[in-house]
């Protein structure tokens, strides 16, 4: 009688990790790509692949050429094509709870004065983007606007954001108790959920809370509503006897 032997896969504790790892990985990657345009150019790569697939069973030389001579350049259109979202992905991995829980850094931010700013200018309903920087440095976007270098107050605040000044079109960056730079270009979010609702000053703010881990505080001119940015995130109306606690909370983070 012949006797047959089942050499069965092991599945280790070291095995367990590598699955977990993965599955975080693409897990995290999908979320980021969520609600963004990147979503309908991943559900189109799927597309392709189980194309390809077919192609391999069913042995479709003509496809199967096709597909073999993509596969050699397909690296580096998908690096151009996800290069926004790749930036997002790698920004959000740096300031992770677990990034930040090794690499503290001293938040020294003039809330009070940032605090009473916003709602001065909500009150005369002068339009400002406040952009906090955070653990990620924002220096490609300071180099865009104007340095200053000068310490944070109420009135200085006030005073770059007030109508037809040669600064008041833009953000101002802030680190710690200084403002680094005024009339700062920011991106603006590809996020289709902010595409049509909002003017350019709330897509800046969502923008580049997407590709750091950055704070931006948004007075709307049109309405003196003020807004809070951060991850990606708008939190819209926020009242003005809270907008203290709502945004140290934000810092505490």
């Amino acid at each position: 009688m012949e006797l047959f032997t089942y050499k069965f896969l092991k599945f280790t504790l070291v095995d367990l990790i590598d699955v977990t790892v993965v599955a975080t990985i693409l897990y995290k990657f999908l979320s980021l790509m969520k609600g963004t345009r990147a979503a309908q150019m991943i559900t189109g790569l799927t597309l392709l692949f189980v194309l390809a697939f077919f192609a391999y069973w069913f042995q479709l030389q003509g496809v199967m050429w096709l597909f073999t001579n993509l596969a050699t350049v397909g690296f580096v259109v998908l690096v151009i094509l996800f290069q926004p979202e790749i930036r997002g992905v790698l920004a959000q991995i740096g300031h992770s709870r677990i990034v930040r829980f090794f690499y503290r850094s001293e938040e020294s931010v003039s809330v009070d004065e940032i605090t009473r700013a916003a709602m001065r200018l909500s009150v005369l309903k002068h339009g400002a983007l406040i952009v906090l920087e955070r653990t990620v440095g924002l220096k490609d976007f300071i180099q865009s606007g104007k340095e200053l270098n000068t310490s944070v107050s109420e009135e200085m605040i006030t005073t770059i954001f007030t109508p037809y000044t040669p600064l008041h079109d833009g953000a101002i960056i802030i680190r710690g108790d200084t403002i680094i730079a005024a009339a700062c270009m920011l991106p603006l979010s590809q996020n289709p959920a902010y595409l049509k609702m909002f003017g350019m000053r709330h897509k800046a703010a969502v923008g580049i809370t997407e590709e750091s881990d950055a704070i931006c505080l948004v007075v709307s001119e049109e309405t003196g509503e003020i807004s809070i940015a951060y991850e990606g995130t708008l939190r819209r109306d926020i009242e003005r006897t809270q907008l203290k606690d709502v945004l140290t909370r934000f810092l505490k983070v």
